[in-house]
């Protein structure tokens, strides 16, 4: 509905809205191609390597990580 307000009515108070939602978005999409890369990269080097980069955009410990 904000991007119809914004596109159509003009409206520029939700823009800031908007532009948080799409990077939301985009961080999600990051995450969800890291994931993918982590269970199906071709060498155990870079499936290892995904899994590190995901789990650190995660927040998950080092102490915690098997």
């Amino acid at each position: 509905m904000q991007l119809l307000r914004f596109h159509l009515i003009g409206d520029e108070s939700c823009e800031g809205k908007i532009q948080q939602e799409l990077e939301q978005k985009l961080d999600r999409m990051a995450m969800r191609d890291l994931y993918g890369k982590a269970k199906t990269a071709p060498t155990e080097g870079e499936r290892e390597q995904a899994r590190k980069e995901y789990l650190d955009r995660r927040g998950v410990p080092d102490s915690f990580r098997w």
